[in-house]
């Protein structure tokens, strides 16, 4: 069953006018780990952010669970996003805040701004905090400042944080562009076990083909804004492989 169908999405940067998705459709099933591919430029961190419209999309639908993203108030986006848990690609912590503070800031569309400012959270997200800070191997960290980890040990807050929103999607943009390859497959390794755990879909914009093809079930390759390529994992072969990447220059 598809809780993301994505239908002729299509973007353009307002001042260059340059078309930066051209009717992109797919859909995303429940239950799976969804690999955009591509080479630089091609459109895969736009697409991610169309989802939950940190970009806004010039064309087409987005249709979450049920609900067409595209024509949501703000006040209905700001509580779907709620349920959208992003890992960033540079982590997007806080530095001066700790582990546990930046976790928790995983609650601010629950809890709002004013009580968080404070520190008010219940007693139930602190717990909750706690045990997801175990769970991604932190627990030794939760007073350390955020800016005192390492690039490992900040994603994994940020795969934190992303948890504590209870999502019913999970975007992951370039999760491992920053990271050596030894941490890059330990953080694809927790994204994908936390996945199947909490039964969480993934869509993950990742410019790595080896870890989209070992940690994914699908892939999208995306071309200069097109998509190329939608299928398992498994189809993907070096023919394939080489449209979606002719236009990379080496």
């Amino acid at each position: 069953m598809a809780i993301l169908d994505v239908s002729d999405l299509s973007v353009r940067y307002a001042g260059t006018g340059r078309e930066v998705l051209r009717g992109v459709s797919f859909s995303v099933d429940a239950h799976e780990f969804v690999a955009i591919i591509g080479p630089s430029g091609a459109g895969k961190s736009t697409l991610i952010r169309c989802i939950n419209r940190l970009v806004e999309p010039r064309g087409g639908r987005i249709v979450l669970y049920g609900e067409d993203v595209m024509a949501m108030t703000a006040r209905r986006l700001r509580r779907a996003r709620r349920h959208i848990g992003m890992i960033f690609q540079e982590f997007n912590l806080v530095n001066r805040m700790s582990v546990m503070d930046n976790v928790l800031s995983g609650r601010l569309g629950y809890v709002g701004t004013l009580p968080s400012v404070f520190k008010l959270f219940p007693k139930a997200d602190i717990r909750r905090a706690l045990e997801i800070l175990d769970r991604v191997g932190l627990s030794d960290h939760v007073d350390k400042r955020a800016d005192r980890l390492s690039g490992g040990q900040r994603q994994r807050v940020g795969i934190a944080r992303a948890l504590m929103q209870d999502p019913k999607l999970l975007l992951v943009d370039e999760p491992t562009s920053s990271l050596d390859p030894k941490i890059s497959r330990e953080v694809m390794g927790l994204i994908r076990g936390i996945a199947r755990e909490f039964d969480v879909p993934v869509l993950c914009n990742i410019h790595d083909v080896q870890l989209a093809t070992e940690f994914a079930t699908k892939i999208i390759g995306l071309q200069d804004g097109i998509k190329i390529f939608e299928g398992p994992t498994a189809a993907l072969d070096r023919k394939k492989l080489d449209e979606i990447y002719a236009m990379e220059v080496l």
